[in-house]
């Protein structure tokens, strides 16, 4: 059981309880944090427990010694020393008693009476230590009052003062005042001018028109510098609601449509920020997206702790259950239901999946070359889900594999093609490059 499978929450809770720690329980501490653990894996309840509210018996907090009792058995068995007056006052008393028969019980009544007088006089010492006490505490305002010229701007002494090394971000936040509907983007290099800056009313309008220009097929690479300078006037702005979720979603699909996975990549991060403010937008879509791309980059631990914190009603979406079931077909093996979890993604995964589908291809090649000795083009074309015969030719020569070829039946050489897909394989497929991975 590996820890980097564990959720965030259980990893926050071990490193609090080893901070906890002393030498003198640690032995003791890890062994009882350990079967916690474990008995929590056992039970499959790794991602459902509450790690906050679990407390070790180890590290539970010892109750504090009662000193009063202490104190009290001690004065009880050892009388606190008499004075040479109430001596006297005893010895009269005990004579008096001696005459009258009844010694014992003055003896007692006047040892009681000593005991209430002694407990009077300790109040009356706690009485004015703590009027005292208050006395202090009101000639200290007093003092404050007069020299408290710190306190004319209506704050009090209790209230923090303002760190003077922080910025005050709500003073510095702009307001543009330009009205042009388009603009290149430029990477700001000193402080953002109003004049320059395009309102939120006017940023709407810009959105609607680049949607317009999409549809129109305008290039790119013009659609994506409007892009970068509409979400640069929303961040300086610090403009961040539906709006602001609907501009990087939008943004983020052109990419993936165009192949730009830089400007695709700085979109979901974005987004993810986003999402996790709570602004509602296309989160279940994105979650699928976000779910083939660790599967593109093959980041398997990365990949397992995001399912992880996915919630029922993501697991429940269409596009989530389809990156799932991408992912297990992947896990298995089974390159019959990954091609044709292709031909059917929805949204725009498929784009996505482009980016890993050859290498996919060479490894399914690899064992179906293992089983067949010959196999026709047509197979190959079907089961591997390509577009057409020649795509079929093109991505065989490409991997070196146009001499196994058998132009009369249209067939593949299994036998003396898989060494070199092997080899094709780890020389090409063996590093993954993700261009703009944040």
């Amino acid at each position: 059981m590996s820890s980097e499978s564990w959720p965030p929450q259980l990893k926050e809770w071990v490193a609090k309880c080893l901070g906890q720690m002393t030498d003198a329980n640690r032995s003791e501490a890890q062994t009882e944090l350990r079967q916690v653990i474990a008995d929590a894996f056992a039970a499959q309840t790794l991602w459902t427990t509450d790690w906050q509210g679990v407390q070790l018996k180890s590290l539970a907090p010892k109750p504090p010694l009662n000193f009063s009792n202490l104190k009290r058995k001690s004065i009880e068995n050892h009388p606190p020393p008499m004075s040479k007056k109430a001596k006297k006052a005893l010895k009269q008393a005990q004579h008096a008693h001696v005459t009258t028969g009844s010694h014992s019980s003055s003896i007692v009544d006047y040892n009681d009476q000593l005991a209430l007088n002694r407990r009077a006089e300790r109040f009356q010492r706690e009485h004015e230590l703590e009027r005292m006490k208050q006395l202090r505490v009101v000639s200290a305002k007093v003092t404050n009052g007069r020299a408290g010229s710190a306190f004319s701007n209506g704050s009090t002494p209790d209230e923090p003062e303002a760190d003077p090394n922080v910025l005050d971000w709500d003073k510095h936040t702009i307001v543009g005042t330009s009205q042009e509907i388009f603009k290149e983007y430029l990477r700001l290099t000193s402080e953002p001018k109003p004049e320059t800056i395009r309102p939120y009313a006017v940023l709407q309008v810009t959105l609607g028109e680049l949607k317009k220009r999409w549809r129109e097929k305008a290039p790119y690479h013009w659609i994506c510098s409007q892009f970068k300078s509409l979400r640069q006037d929303l961040t300086v702005q610090r403009i961040k609601n539906e709006f602001t979720v609907q501009v990087y979603e939008i943004h983020a699909r052109m990419a993936l449509e165009t192949s730009d996975m830089v400007e695709y990549n700085q979109c979901q991060a974005t987004l993810k920020t986003l999402y996790d403010l709570g602004i509602p937008g296309k989160v279940e879509e994105f979650a699928a997206y976000r779910i083939l791309m660790f599967l593109h980059g093959r980041n398997r631990s990365e990949l397992n702790l995001y399912v992880g914190q996915l919630t029922k009603k993501q697991k429940l979406d269409e596009a989530v259950k389809h990156a799932l079931a991408v992912q297990r077909a992947l896990a298995m093996g089974n390159y019959h239901s990954l091609f044709e979890l292709y031909l059917s993604a929805p949204n725009m995964g498929a784009y996505i999946m482009d980016h890993f589908i050859d290498r996919e291809r060479t490894r399914a090649l690899i064992t179906i070359t293992k089983a067949y000795r010959k196999i026709p083009l047509t197979f190959i074309h079907n089961e591997l889900a390509f577009d057409s015969l020649e795509a079929t030719q093109t991505f065989l020569v490409d991997h070196s594999c146009s001499s196994f070829l058998d132009v009369n039946d249209k067939s593949l050489d299994c036998k003396a093609a898989n060494p070199t897909l092997s080899e094709t394989y780890e020389s090409k497929y063996r590093r993954v490059g993700i261009k703009g991975a944040i």
